[in-house]
């Protein structure tokens, strides 16, 4: 099974990961005493003011020895050149627990048996957010109208982050959104899908923000019905969100976003739903 990688101004502590990598950025986490690393991708077309910001988050390998090795996805990856080619800088963060970000791995589910699918997210929003305040600060970088983009984990992080509705975020697109997929070691399979869905309802309770929610018919991780089954939860909670049902695509629709030609079969959609919200097709 192929493994979905990343996609992916204070001093930063001493153990930062900005000591590690030169070409990245470090974000202190308010309340966590840790620092995440980040990489800014900026358009390169000239632009007249400041340019709006995209956050992508990244997912999490299905094997957890995966989990060092992640770094965040580079300036001229497809999903990232697909933003910036229309005027949005992108900030794309490596969680705690992977890659140079190091620590301790903030949102695990905890036993399959009885998994914490809410606080996991909520971990990973914990870091979302602070990537979002940080950008939103940066030059060149307006401070309004961010979008918050993830994909599975990164995807679940991002629907906690829009339950509380973060000063700056206007959207949020969540591409095969969830948290514990591979049961076992088995496509298909979720450690507990009615806590998927109940923790999905939890977080539309307070959710206001639009999301555009994407799921594929092949996608190993949560299957069509799961992530209906999670959409509609979210929604009748009291969220605005719509799900997108795709056709099966390539050999595992879960990689969908980070995978090569995806951009073809997403980037519509997503122009689609960047339009319906006050986004231009190209940014200026």
């Amino acid at each position: 099974m192929a493994l979905l990688l990343a996609g992916c101004v204070a001093a930063p502590p001493a153990s930062s990961p900005a000591a590690l990598e030169r070409d990245l950025l470090a974000i202190p986490v308010p309340g966590t005493g840790q620092a995440i690393a980040a990489r800014l991708c900026r358009p390169e077309l000239p632009r007249t003011g400041p340019v709006p910001l995209a956050v992508i988050n990244h997912g999490s390998p299905a094997d957890a020895a995966a989990r060092p090795r992640m770094r965040p996805a580079a300036c001229g990856a497809e999903a990232v050149r697909w933003f910036t080619d229309r005027g949005f800088a992108v900030l794309l963060p490596l969680r705690r627990g992977y890659g140079v970000s190091g620590g301790a791995w903030a949102e695990s589910n905890g036993r399959c048996a009885a998994p914490d699918f809410a606080g996991a997210g909520r971990q990973g929003a914990l870091d979302v957010a602070a990537a979002v305040e940080y950008g939103r600060r940066l030059p060149g970088i307006r401070p309004e109208g961010v979008l918050v983009v993830g994909q599975s984990a990164g995807g679940w992080a991002a629907l906690a982050l829009a339950a509380d509705r973060p000063e700056g975020v206007a959207a949020v697109i969540a591409m095969a959104p969830g948290r514990g997929g591979w049961a076992g070691g088995q496509p298909g399979r979720n450690c507990a899908p009615e806590r998927l869905v109940a923790a999905a309802g939890e977080f539309g309770r307070s959710a206001r923000l639009p999301v555009l929610w994407v799921a594929t018919a092949n996608d190993s991780f949560f299957s069509p019905s799961l992530a209906a089954a999670m959409q509609d939860a979210f929604t009748r909670a009291g969220g605005q969100a719509a799900l997108v049902a795709l056709p099966a695509w390539g050999a595992d629709g879960h990689s969908l976003f980070f995978g090569a030609g995806g951009s073809a079969t997403w980037g519509p959609i997503v122009e689609r739903f960047l339009r319906s919200h006050g986004y231009g097709a190209r940014q200026t």
